[in-house]
């Protein structure tokens, strides 16, 4: 098996900086979908996003890249990721 194809990882993640209020939560949902990845994604009280993300480990370690940069407008200061066991999800999605 390839890395693209392999066991399923699912990561658990906090990003901080500018990250609410510049469409962050609408990027990394594109971006899962884009990457045929499931998960969510939602802000918190405090100001940083919080999201899982679940799927091939090399896509997964690219997606959590992909969201450091952000999009446009956005400024991405830390993603602090840890590990949990893959729950078998099958979409990306924004949760309110």
């Amino acid at each position: 098996m390839t890395e693209q194809t392999g066991d399923p990882v699912r990561m658990h993640a906090f990003v901080s900086g500018v990250v609410q209020g510049v469409n962050f939560r609408w990027f990394v949902e594109r971006v899962g979908n884009r990457m045929k990845l499931a998960g969510w994604v939602r802000n918190l009280p405090d100001g940083r996003v919080e999201l899982e993300v679940e799927g091939p480990v090399q896509k997964v370690d690219d997606f959590l890249d992909e969201v450091g940069r952000g999009p446009l407008g956005s400024r991405v200061d830390s993603v602090i990721a840890s590990e949990k066991p893959p729950e078998g999800a099958v979409d990306f999605r924004i949760r309110f």
